[in-house]
């Protein structure tokens, strides 16, 4: 494929403007081509574990994000006045948000809906030093009316930052939609809506990094339930749920508690956190969500929210008990050949046996 559509297709009318970037963006463009098709084959044949991969399909025209990728060979370089240069585009003026760990093997480029670009760069470091040991453990239970209540009784509240936008983002879609198709105040306002939807986005990970850091640094372990996202954004809550951002968050929470040396895991989504009574571990069934507060019959009184954040710590403290995930059992071995299910009389039929036995 790359004889045929970027070696062949430079020396045609058609494709000549292939020449004018770097053969490296081209190569990287087939690569990620054949990284989406290894993904759905394996898939397809259950060697991916997870949701459905579907096939590659070309990116639509409505699509506004555009990346480009540069190796070592495309011999990019970040020269000492502090510019990034490209191959076949020239010396770029970078304002850096950090200085580079290492020497970078890639950059990807990067244009957003709003015209902003970045810079993405991949540099091999060393893992960040360890916090010094926390005392506490927290379990978190995350939620819509609260974000996240965690096992300690302190509640954070949602912030909703798409509700409160959303004022200014049905007026900016509404004089979209009045716009002429093709136009250039179409265009405009294009980017005034992908603006607002920006804006929003940035405020909700500024956010949810800063109470991640937050809870990562108190606590040397951290356990959440492993929410199923997607299937709670095709309820009527679909709005909110996406508002939130769980995922995100979870997210954040996973690879900042590897990057300093904590402990996080996720319990089964299927746990009954809301429904088992913190303090006698009884099962007093399923609740509407207008109930917050329920006594249990051994006399304890809890707040929904609170207990099902206990009820967390304690399923992973329960699961995370031995040795931090260590194998306790025997690792798996072959069977000697007189305990295998299969013998040498199996491979003959039930008649031959019986008349064996019967001379």
């Amino acid at each position: 494929m790359s004889k045929r559509v970027i070696t062949r297709a430079k020396a045609t009318p058609e494709r000549v403007w292939l020449g004018e970037v770097s053969a490296v963006v081209l190569q990287q463009a087939l690569a990620d081509l054949n990284t989406a098709y290894r993904n759905f084959f394996a898939s397809v044949t259950g060697k991916r574990k997870g949701r459905k991969v579907a096939p590659p399909r070309f990116r639509s025209r409505k699509d506004n994000r555009q990346t480009v990728r540069f190796t070592r060979n495309a011999r990019f370089a970040v020269l000492g006045n502090g510019r990034l240069r490209l191959p076949k585009i020239g010396d770029l003026a970078v304002r850096w948000s950090r200085e580079l760990p290492a020497e970078p093997s890639s950059v990807t480029i990067v244009k957003d809906a709003t015209g902003r670009y970045y810079a993405s760069f991949v540099v091999t470091t060393k893992r960040d030093e360890s916090l010094p040991t926390a005392e506490s453990e927290v379990g978190i239970d995350l939620g819509l009316t609260h974000f996240a209540v965690l096992s300690d009784g302190t509640k954070v509240a949602a912030p909703k930052f798409l509700r409160q936008a959303a004022r200014r983002l049905a007026r900016l879609q509404k004089s979209l939609s009045r716009k002429v198709k093709g136009s250039n105040n179409r265009k405009k306002a294009v980017v005034k809506v992908a603006r607002a939807h920006a804006k929003v986005a940035d405020t909700r990970r500024d956010w949810q990094h800063k109470l991640s850091t937050a809870i990562i640094r108190d606590n040397q372990a951290v356990y959440v339930e492993d929410l199923c996202v997607t299937g709670l954004g095709r309820t009527r809550l679909a709005k909110s749920v996406h508002d939130a951002g769980w995922a995100g968050f979870t997210g954040m929470l996973q690879y900042k508690a590897d990057r300093y040396g904590r402990v996080f895991a996720r319990i089964d989504r299927f746990a009954p956190t809301s429904q088992t009574c913190s303090e006698c571990g009884r099962i007093d069934g399923p609740k509407p969500l207008s109930v917050r507060l329920w006594t249990c019959l051994c006399g304890a009184t809890h707040d929904r929210d609170i207990n099902a954040a206990k009820n967390v710590l304690a399923a992973g403290q329960a699961d995370n008990s031995n040795d931090r995930g260590a194998q306790v059992r025997p690792a798996s071995v072959l069977a000697p050949r007189r305990e295998a299910v299969t013998h040498p009389d199996a491979a003959r039929s039930t008649r031959s046996v019986e008349r064996v036995s019967a001379l």
